[in-house]
């Protein structure tokens, strides 16, 4: 079965984890690592002949065209990670158009091509935040995968639907970030922290249950920041935040290498295709 790949593209100083003390103004002064942690994962995804998706962050997009640009050379598909990389319940729905079309015209500037994927920042496409979806469909987006269906103190919307479905009525391709079902229990199994937290065969048991089990694919997704365990370390960060960004770093390329040999990824398709049409409700 072939599942999804997804990269998240953003410098390790932009996360939300930090965000209480890391300011936009601060970026341009801090170490810029984002090329040098992505041009390994571009040499093991060609290594294995996959393909996958990129969400790219506005900011870096513009500060580093060459990122992009090394990306599409290996023949990647790019998306759209907003361009402050702000949690959108934090921003106006005036504030979230403006990030999100600055966003796109940066990456369609260097592409040369439309953007149609988007990638919300820390999955903050919430209750609250659903508004969201109408913007995206009016700026242009016609595949999204922002939904994270558990619940969490940062993110998700633990009701919605756990496989690929049509938002209706804003006629949106939406795949939601994977989770594996124990016990009746949703656990999320499919990249980031997760991937470094759970030690790497109960990874590989879960999805290949959403594969085997459920017959549908799942949707992984790896940030470049993940790999660089020699990242200045932010020691004023609170301790929860600390755990969640620098846990298991070191573990995190070997654990990706073996993914890639154990599944077959294809980047996230585009808007085509029937399947489930749901209407997410804010109440």
């Amino acid at each position: 079965m072939q599942n999804y790949l997804t990269i998240d593209v953003e410098d390790y100083f932009q996360v939300s984890a930090f965000a209480d003390i890391i300011s936009p103004r601060d970026w341009e002064s801090m170490e810029q690592r984002v090329r040098a942690n992505t041009m390994p994962i571009l040499r093991l995804l060609k290594k294995y002949g996959v393909h996958a998706t990129f969400f790219i962050v506005g900011w870096i997009a513009e500060k580093h065209p060459e990122v992009v640009r090394d990306i599409m050379a290996d023949g990647h598909d790019i998306g759209c990670h907003s361009y402050w990389h702000r949690k959108i319940g934090e921003l106006t729905p005036a504030e979230f158009r403006e990030d999100t079309r600055k966003a796109k015209a940066v990456l369609e500037n260097i592409c040369n091509r439309e953007i149609t994927s988007y990638r919300a920042p820390s999955y903050s496409i919430t209750k609250n935040t659903l508004w969201a979806l109408d913007i995206l469909q009016e700026t242009g987006f016609t595949t999204d995968s922002s939904i994270f269906p558990i619940m969490h103190d940062m993110y998700g919307l633990p009701d919605s639907p756990r496989f690929p479905y049509k938002l209706v009525p804003q006629e949106i391709r939406e795949y939601p970030i994977s989770t594996a079902v124990f016990f009746g229990k949703k656990i999320p199994v499919s990249g980031g922290g997760y991937f470094r937290l759970f030690p790497y065969w109960f990874t590989k048991f879960a999805l290949k249950r959403i594969n085997n089990k459920e017959k549908q694919p799942f949707i992984f997704y790896l940030h470049p920041w993940e790999i660089d365990s020699e990242q200045p370390r932010f020691r004023r960060a609170r301790l929860l935040s600390k755990f969640r960004h620098y846990n298991n770093l070191e573990k995190t390329m070997g654990r990706f290498e073996r993914l890639l040999n154990d599944f077959d990824f294809v980047p996230l398709p585009g808007s085509e295709g029937g399947g489930t049409q749901v209407r997410l409700e804010t109440a």
